[in-house]
């Protein structure tokens, strides 16, 4: 990546050396061009929300900056990245979406989400720290970029129009208003579960901003709870929990099942905590932050249940279902099983007799399969 303050080596995370998609695109680096042509001084607080790969606060890195992300696999990125420049551990401040925000930001970059609530409660989190002097800047491709991005900015910091587009990207500049009224944020947003489902029926679900389906239930979960395995061994895994509604219908099913909560996303555990200490369940349940079952032992697990996604931002890839399956079979024990539920067009049947030797399908409707996939 080619910037004013240098070219820069990127790698996503984890590493592949197949995988073809940057860890930068254009509407990095026109912002950073922007700062450099405008001379925005850099000297107070700069922050940078959304940072996809680390590409922001490792240009800026010489400015201290701080980053906010709700991704773990973006900090993994950012950390390498970092690394493999030379900038010492703690130059730059990394915290989560769960983590307060600085008490003052003075240069504010946000790359746009793909999640409109995820914008709009960052944005909420961190306007009591901006002041009428900050310089706010988003960034984001032209397809990114809507007529409610443009508005959530204005409704929340001040005044707010956009840039001319190059390569494909765009900028937001916003004037921050700190006499602006601003409305109270509506997360973590609560619902109740509806009945036919199995035993997370009339449950309560709690969903931080950015989660997937945040205001009800999905079709593809609604489909896999009517037809998750019962009784299949203590040592459970939800993968890629999200909010946490499968792992804590298993849980009810089965007080004695030994729960873990996995997702990269920040946003997702918290999600899946709250949801499961929202609906009493006596049993035990570990809720980590990860990539996947990295870091779980290898044939230790009985059961992993798994949607997992099929997007990398705005790319559609499989790699990510890949690595999930993978990991599930070496996590798994002899005999332990991974039940998967997809879009019927994916393929996922493929995927996993590649990867277990054997694939089963246990439910089906015209948009949706359950797949269950055996270590041997």
């Amino acid at each position: 990546m080619t910037t004013p303050w240098g070219e820069f080596e990127l790698t996503r995370f984890p590493e592949d050396a197949r995988d073809r998609l940057r860890a930068w695109d254009a509407s990095d680096e026109y912002v950073l061009r922007h700062l450099a042509q405008e001379r925005v001084p850099l000297s107070g607080t700069v922050v940078a929300v959304g940072d996809r790969w680390g590409a922001l606060v490792t240009a800026l890195a010489e400015h201290r900056p701080t980053q906010i992300t709700d991704s773990h696999l973006t900090q993994e990125a950012t950390r390498a990245n970092l690394a493999r420049h030379g900038v010492k551990p703690g130059a730059v401040r990394l915290l989560t979406t769960q983590d307060p925000p600085p008490d003052r930001v003075d240069v504010l970059l946000v790359r746009v989400p793909k999640s409109l609530a995820l914008l709009e409660d960052q944005l909420l989190r961190l306007a009591p720290a901006v002041h009428a002097g900050t310089v706010v800047v988003g960034t984001g491709m032209v397809k990114e970029i809507h007529t409610s991005t443009l508005q959530l900015f204005e409704r929340i910091l001040g005044p707010t129009r956009t840039s001319l587009a190059e390569k494909k990207a765009r900028l937001i500049f916003c004037t921050p208003d700190p006499a602006l009224e601003r409305p109270a944020g509506p997360w973590p947003y609560v619902y109740t579960l509806p009945d036919g489902i199995g035993p997370a029926a009339g449950g309560t679900v709690v969903n931080h901003a950015g989660v997937f389906c945040a205001d009800r239930l999905d079709i593809g979960t609604r489909f896999f709870l009517r037809h998750l395995p019962s009784g299949q061994g203590r040592r459970v895994v939800d993968l890629g929990c999200g909010n946490g509604v499968v792992g804590t219908a298993v849980a009810l099913a089965d007080p004695e099942a030994e729960v873990l909560f996995v997702d990269e996303s920040f946003q997702a555990v918290a999600s899946a905590e709250a949801t499961y200490k929202a609906n009493g369940v006596p049993g035990h349940a570990e809720f980590r932050v990860g990539d996947g079952l990295a870091g779980v032992p290898s044939g230790s697990v009985d059961l992993v249940l798994n949607n997992p996604p099929f997007h990398s931002h705005q790319a559609t890839t499989d790699a990510t279902a890949r690595r999930m399956f993978a990991g599930a079979r070496r996590a798994l024990r002899p005999g332990g099983e991974l039940w998967v539920i997809g879009n019927r067009h994916l393929g996922y049947h493929v995927t996993l007799r590649r990867i277990f030797g054997n694939s089963r399908l246990v439910a089906g409707d015209p948009k949706f399969v359950v797949l269950k996939a055996v270590k041997r």
